[in-house]
């Protein structure tokens, strides 16, 4: 099946040929069958994302991390309401299935539209074909005081300080968690993936650490962060040493989790 798409949308396309890469390893460190059926399904020139080592480690080391947070989240919030800001063809949905009420993808019309060709979801897993900037995705989302769960995963640093905050803005329910990947701004501005640059998106936006971020957003609290450090350990034993580094450490990517105390 052949793929028109370009910009930041496009790197749907390459994050999901990682997992599908890392899988079809040997000893593989994630198991993403799903990314493998549709990598087989589209026509597509992998070749940018084939020579980004940089990128497919940091994929495979955030699907690392990111799993085991959702995961501890979802055995320790039994009534919960997953929102997946900016979903692209990500399958974390059926690897987590049975352990929370519903799940909702969340992403552009033009994404939705893609995502709907290789993944046909019914409840509990829903599509929303909407912008994390349009507040009446609220309506769309069933909500009667569960547990609310927003993960937002290679976003954030495609956009501006002022759409960060909009996003924000909108996640107004209570009982919510939100888990959201941040770049350093050292990295914004001195890192070059070329798969990223191959589909034209750019590198706009970053910060140091969840306490900054709380400074910028009045109703969360920073909770705690995750370096992606931890999940680099799964694929680069060295990463034990290196993770030690303190510059090291403090520049890779990181989930920060924040709570609305609203």
């Amino acid at each position: 099946m052949k793929i028109n798409v370009k910009g930041v949308p496009e790197t749907m396309i390459q994050t999901l040929y990682a997992r599908a890469k890392e899988t079809s390893k040997e000893n593989p460190k994630i198991k993403d069958e799903m990314a493998v059926s549709i990598v087989k399904q589209l026509d597509y020139d992998f070749s940018n994302a084939d020579q980004d080592r940089t990128m497919s480690l940091g994929v495979i080391a955030r699907t690392i991390v990111l799993d085991k947070m959702v995961e501890e989240y979802l055995n320790t919030h039994k009534d919960t309401i997953v929102i997946n800001i900016a979903c692209g063809l990500d399958t974390r949905c059926y690897r987590m299935k049975g352990k929370y009420v519903r799940w909702y993808n969340l992403d552009l019309p033009e994404t939705i539209n893609i995502r709907k060709q290789f993944l046909k979801e019914t409840g509990p897993i829903y599509q929303i074909a909407k912008s994390a900037m349009d507040e009446s995705y609220r309506d769309d989302i069933q909500y009667h005081g569960e547990n609310i769960l927003v993960i937002i995963e290679g976003l954030t640093m495609y956009l501006s300080e002022n759409d960060i905050k909009k996003i924000f803005s909108i996640i107004t329910f209570k009982n919510s968690t939100v888990m959201v990947e941040v770049m350093f701004p050292f990295v914004v501005k001195h890192t070059k993936e070329k798969s990223v640059e191959g589909s034209h998106a750019k590198f706009t936006w970053g910060i140091k650490n969840g306490k900054e971020l709380e400074k910028l957003l009045p109703t969360f609290s920073f909770l705690t962060e995750v370096s992606l450090v931890e999940g680099m350990k799964k694929l680069m034993p060295i990463y034990h040493v290196l993770g030690k580094i303190p510059f090291v450490y403090n520049i890779s990517n990181k989930i920060v989790v924040l709570n609305n105390h609203n």
